[in-house]
Protein backbone atom coordinates (compact mmCIF):
# COMPACT_ATOMS: atom_id res chain seq x y z
CA UNK A 1 0.00 0.00 0.00
CA UNK A 2 1.25 3.45 -0.80
CA UNK A 3 0.28 6.22 0.79
CA UNK A 4 -1.23 9.19 -1.05
CA UNK A 5 -0.25 13.37 -0.27
CA UNK A 6 -1.89 15.11 -2.71
CA UNK A 7 -0.92 18.56 -3.05
CA UNK A 8 -2.25 22.00 -5.00
CA UNK A 9 0.97 22.29 -7.00
CA UNK A 10 4.48 21.63 -7.25
CA UNK A 11 5.10 24.56 -4.76
CA UNK A 12 3.59 22.53 -2.02
CA UNK A 13 4.75 19.41 -3.20
CA UNK A 14 7.81 20.28 -3.27
CA UNK A 15 7.82 21.83 0.59
CA UNK A 16 5.43 18.65 2.01
CA UNK A 17 8.76 16.58 0.37
CA UNK A 18 11.23 18.59 2.01
CA UNK A 19 9.56 18.79 5.66
CA UNK A 20 9.97 14.70 5.43
CA UNK A 21 13.57 15.05 4.44
CA UNK A 22 14.03 18.20 6.89
CA UNK A 23 12.80 16.33 9.97
CA UNK A 24 14.67 13.08 9.46
CA UNK A 25 17.70 15.07 9.62
CA UNK A 26 16.60 16.67 13.01
CA UNK A 27 16.51 13.38 13.96
CA UNK A 28 18.97 11.51 12.97
CA UNK A 29 22.15 14.33 11.84
CA UNK A 30 23.81 11.56 10.17
CA UNK A 31 21.09 9.95 8.12
CA UNK A 32 22.04 8.41 4.56
CA UNK A 33 19.70 10.16 1.64
CA UNK A 34 19.07 8.16 -1.12
CA UNK A 35 18.65 10.60 -3.84
CA UNK A 36 16.91 11.28 -7.16
CA UNK A 37 17.72 13.52 -10.12
CA UNK A 38 15.12 15.41 -12.67
CA UNK A 39 12.73 18.29 -12.41
CA UNK A 40 10.46 16.61 -9.68
CA UNK A 41 12.72 16.71 -6.88
CA UNK A 42 14.30 20.63 -7.70
CA UNK A 43 11.92 22.58 -5.74
CA UNK A 44 12.39 20.01 -2.68
CA UNK A 45 16.12 20.32 -3.32
CA UNK A 46 15.67 24.29 -2.94
CA UNK A 47 13.18 24.06 -0.24
CA UNK A 48 16.13 22.45 1.82
CA UNK A 49 18.77 24.25 0.88
CA UNK A 50 16.63 27.38 2.53
CA UNK A 51 15.79 25.04 5.56
CA UNK A 52 19.82 25.36 5.70
CA UNK A 53 20.64 28.78 5.61
CA UNK A 54 18.26 29.72 7.89
CA UNK A 55 20.28 27.29 10.58
CA UNK A 56 17.48 24.50 10.59
CA UNK A 57 19.13 21.97 9.58
CA UNK A 58 23.45 21.02 8.86
CA UNK A 59 24.23 18.13 6.11
CA UNK A 60 28.23 17.77 7.52
CA UNK A 61 26.95 14.52 8.64
CA UNK A 62 25.16 13.29 6.36
CA UNK A 63 25.56 10.80 3.24
CA UNK A 64 24.04 10.56 0.21
CA UNK A 65 23.91 8.10 -2.48
CA UNK A 66 22.26 8.78 -5.98
CA UNK A 67 20.12 6.25 -7.91
CA UNK A 68 21.83 6.66 -11.13
CA UNK A 69 23.99 8.04 -13.77
CA UNK A 70 24.08 8.34 -17.59
CA UNK A 71 26.94 5.65 -19.50
CA UNK A 72 28.80 7.37 -20.77
CA UNK A 73 28.98 10.78 -19.53
CA UNK A 74 31.81 12.68 -18.02
CA UNK A 75 30.74 13.95 -14.62
CA UNK A 76 32.01 17.51 -15.20
CA UNK A 77 29.15 17.24 -18.62
CA UNK A 78 26.38 19.90 -17.68
CA UNK A 79 23.76 17.04 -17.96
CA UNK A 80 25.28 14.24 -15.60
CA UNK A 81 23.64 13.79 -12.14
CA UNK A 82 27.06 14.52 -10.75
CA UNK A 83 26.87 17.62 -11.84
CA UNK A 84 23.10 18.35 -11.42
CA UNK A 85 23.30 17.29 -7.83
CA UNK A 86 26.38 19.84 -7.25
CA UNK A 87 24.56 22.63 -9.24
CA UNK A 88 21.26 21.90 -7.26
CA UNK A 89 22.21 21.34 -3.61
CA UNK A 90 25.30 19.96 -2.60
CA UNK A 91 27.06 23.38 -3.92
CA UNK A 92 25.05 25.03 -1.61
CA UNK A 93 25.08 23.20 1.78
CA UNK A 94 27.65 22.10 3.83
CA UNK A 95 27.94 18.72 3.14
CA UNK A 96 31.50 17.25 2.53
CA UNK A 97 31.71 16.14 -1.17
CA UNK A 98 33.68 12.85 -0.02
CA UNK A 99 30.14 11.95 1.35
CA UNK A 100 28.29 11.93 -1.46
CA UNK A 101 28.37 9.06 -3.98
CA UNK A 102 26.96 8.94 -7.41
CA UNK A 103 27.69 6.48 -9.98
CA UNK A 104 30.64 6.98 -12.10
CA UNK A 105 29.53 7.53 -15.88
CA UNK A 106 33.14 7.02 -17.17
CA UNK A 107 33.42 3.32 -15.51
CA UNK A 108 36.17 1.20 -17.49
CA UNK A 109 34.91 -2.07 -16.18
CA UNK A 110 31.34 -1.33 -15.81
CA UNK A 111 29.98 -4.57 -14.01
CA UNK A 112 32.70 -4.46 -11.25
CA UNK A 113 31.92 -0.89 -10.70
CA UNK A 114 28.07 -1.62 -10.14
CA UNK A 115 28.94 -4.58 -7.44
CA UNK A 116 31.26 -2.14 -6.51
CA UNK A 117 27.99 0.44 -5.80
CA UNK A 118 26.01 -2.35 -4.68
CA UNK A 119 28.50 -3.33 -1.72
CA UNK A 120 28.76 0.51 -0.79
CA UNK A 121 24.60 1.24 -0.68
CA UNK A 122 25.18 -2.34 1.88
CA UNK A 123 27.70 -0.82 3.65
CA UNK A 124 26.11 2.24 4.23
CA UNK A 125 23.19 0.52 5.62
CA UNK A 126 20.81 1.32 2.78
CA UNK A 127 19.07 5.15 2.53
CA UNK A 128 17.11 6.11 5.40
CA UNK A 129 15.14 7.63 2.97
CA UNK A 130 15.13 6.85 -1.21
CA UNK A 131 13.69 9.83 -3.09
CA UNK A 132 12.23 9.17 -6.32
CA UNK A 133 10.66 10.61 -9.26
CA UNK A 134 8.67 8.76 -12.05
CA UNK A 135 8.91 8.59 -15.81
CA UNK A 136 6.24 8.47 -17.87
CA UNK A 137 6.20 5.03 -18.50
CA UNK A 138 6.54 4.52 -14.61
CA UNK A 139 10.66 3.79 -14.45
CA UNK A 140 12.12 4.29 -10.73
CA UNK A 141 15.60 5.13 -11.23
CA UNK A 142 16.49 3.85 -14.65
CA UNK A 143 14.65 0.69 -14.29
CA UNK A 144 12.59 0.55 -17.06
CA UNK A 145 9.55 -1.35 -17.89
CA UNK A 146 10.19 -5.05 -18.55
CA UNK A 147 9.06 -8.47 -17.77
CA UNK A 148 12.27 -9.08 -15.88
CA UNK A 149 13.39 -6.10 -13.78
CA UNK A 150 17.34 -6.61 -12.42
CA UNK A 151 17.00 -6.65 -8.71
CA UNK A 152 20.86 -5.11 -8.34
CA UNK A 153 22.82 -2.11 -9.22
CA UNK A 154 23.53 -2.68 -13.16
CA UNK A 155 24.17 -1.22 -16.66
CA UNK A 156 20.92 -0.32 -18.55
CA UNK A 157 19.29 0.02 -21.99
CA UNK A 158 17.03 3.53 -21.92
CA UNK A 159 13.72 3.21 -23.89
CA UNK A 160 13.19 5.37 -26.82
CA UNK A 161 10.36 7.10 -24.41
CA UNK A 162 12.62 7.94 -22.05
CA UNK A 163 15.58 9.25 -24.26
CA UNK A 164 12.90 11.44 -26.32
CA UNK A 165 11.50 12.23 -22.28
CA UNK A 166 15.22 13.85 -21.99
CA UNK A 167 16.42 15.03 -24.92
CA UNK A 168 14.63 18.40 -24.06
CA UNK A 169 18.00 18.60 -21.62
CA UNK A 170 20.55 18.03 -24.51
CA UNK A 171 21.20 20.49 -27.74
CA UNK A 172 20.03 16.96 -29.79
CA UNK A 173 18.50 13.87 -29.22
CA UNK A 174 21.35 12.04 -30.44
CA UNK A 175 23.49 14.02 -27.60
CA UNK A 176 21.49 11.72 -25.32
CA UNK A 177 23.13 8.76 -23.96
CA UNK A 178 21.33 5.47 -24.58
CA UNK A 179 22.78 3.70 -21.72
CA UNK A 180 22.51 4.09 -18.02
CA UNK A 181 23.65 2.71 -14.26
CA UNK A 182 20.95 2.53 -12.13
CA UNK A 183 20.21 0.61 -8.40
CA UNK A 184 17.92 -2.38 -9.43
CA UNK A 185 14.61 -2.54 -7.80
CA UNK A 186 15.70 -4.68 -5.14
CA UNK A 187 18.26 -2.25 -4.29
CA UNK A 188 15.49 0.46 -4.19
CA UNK A 189 13.14 -1.64 -1.89
CA UNK A 190 15.46 -1.99 0.79
CA UNK A 191 15.52 1.88 1.61
CA UNK A 192 13.76 1.96 5.47
CA UNK A 193 11.20 4.79 3.95
CA UNK A 194 10.44 5.69 0.06
CA UNK A 195 9.08 9.18 -1.14
CA UNK A 196 7.97 9.34 -4.72
CA UNK A 197 7.33 12.72 -5.92
CA UNK A 198 5.34 13.47 -9.37
CA UNK A 199 3.73 16.61 -10.84
CA UNK A 200 2.03 17.07 -14.13
CA UNK A 201 -0.81 15.76 -15.95
CA UNK A 202 1.89 13.67 -17.94
CA UNK A 203 2.55 11.45 -15.19
CA UNK A 204 -0.83 11.27 -14.66
CA UNK A 205 -1.06 7.99 -16.58
CA UNK A 206 2.37 6.57 -14.76
CA UNK A 207 0.60 7.38 -10.91
CA UNK A 208 -2.34 5.90 -11.69
CA UNK A 209 -0.78 2.43 -12.94
CA UNK A 210 1.76 2.78 -9.56
CA UNK A 211 -0.96 2.94 -7.48
CA UNK A 212 -4.27 0.96 -8.88
CA UNK A 213 -2.73 -1.34 -11.56
CA UNK A 214 -1.69 -4.61 -11.19
CA UNK A 215 2.33 -5.16 -9.31
CA UNK A 216 4.12 -5.94 -12.66
CA UNK A 217 7.65 -4.77 -14.46
CA UNK A 218 5.68 -3.01 -17.03
CA UNK A 219 4.93 -0.53 -14.37
CA UNK A 220 8.54 -0.67 -12.07
CA UNK A 221 7.01 1.74 -10.12
CA UNK A 222 4.04 -0.57 -9.06
CA UNK A 223 7.06 -2.54 -7.27
CA UNK A 224 6.21 -0.03 -4.50
CA UNK A 225 3.04 -1.58 -3.49
CA UNK A 226 5.06 -4.12 -1.49
CA UNK A 227 7.41 -1.80 0.48
CA UNK A 228 6.75 -1.49 4.27
CA UNK A 229 6.90 2.44 4.30
CA UNK A 230 6.30 4.09 0.66
CA UNK A 231 4.36 7.59 0.24
CA UNK A 232 3.35 9.32 -3.02
CA UNK A 233 3.49 13.21 -3.10
CA UNK A 234 2.30 14.54 -6.05
CA UNK A 235 0.40 17.64 -7.29
CA UNK A 236 -3.38 17.42 -8.40
CA UNK A 237 -2.70 17.78 -11.91
CA UNK A 238 -0.50 13.86 -11.48
CA UNK A 239 -3.22 12.65 -9.36
CA UNK A 240 -6.23 13.61 -11.69
CA UNK A 241 -6.87 9.64 -13.14
CA UNK A 242 -6.83 8.56 -9.85
CA UNK A 243 -10.29 10.33 -8.60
Amino acid sequence: MIKTIVCKDYDEMSKKAAQIVKELIINKEDSVLGLATGSSPVGMYKCLIEDYKAGVISFKNIKTINLDEYYPIDPTHNQSYRYFMNENLFDHVDICKSNTYVPDGLAKDVDKFCDEYEALYDKLGGADIQILGIGRNGHIGFNEPSNELIDKTHLTDLKEDTIKANARFFDSINDVPTKAITMGIGTIMKAKKIIVVANGENKADAVYNMLKGQVTGMCPASMLQKHQDATLICDELAYSKCK
